[in-house]
């Protein structure tokens, strides 16, 4: 079985970050390279994802359409070389006590922010 669409978005959308930095790679595409993977990348869609469907349809069209354009514009050695680059990341394993670590940061970030409100509106 072949990789999910997912997968494939995921992987592209690393591809285009990593060709977007690359000094190879032309002005224009660097400009709509950082749009694609800053979308891809964000956690605010045009669409909620917990629209069913549609929450994921954009997704699935902006980020592969985004990439085609930018693919258009990019040297095909500088993506290919890219692409090979983010795929071998994929497939490294996950850190769990990496995502533990950030998920513990960003708690105790939202903790002292309370914290801070808290006191400072009593």
């Amino acid at each position: 079985m072949g990789p999910t669409l997912g997968h494939r978005i995921r992987v592209e959308a690393h591809a285009v970050w990593l060709a977007a930095r690359d000094p190879r790679t032309p002005l224009l595409a660097k400009l709509i390279g950082l749009l694609v993977a800053a979308y891809a990348l964000s956690p605010i869609d045009l669409i909620p994802d917990f629209i069913p469907v549609l929450g994921l349809v954009d997704d699935a069209l902006l980020i592969p359409a985004g990439a085609w354009l930018f693919e258009r514009l990019v040297p095909a050695e500088v993506l290919a070389e890219h692409r090979a680059a983010a795929e071998a990341a994929a497939e490294r394993p996950v850190s769990r006590w990496g995502i533990a670590i950030v998920v513990a940061l960003w708690l105790a970030l939202a903790w002292l922010a309370w914290s801070a409100a808290t006191f400072h509106f009593d």
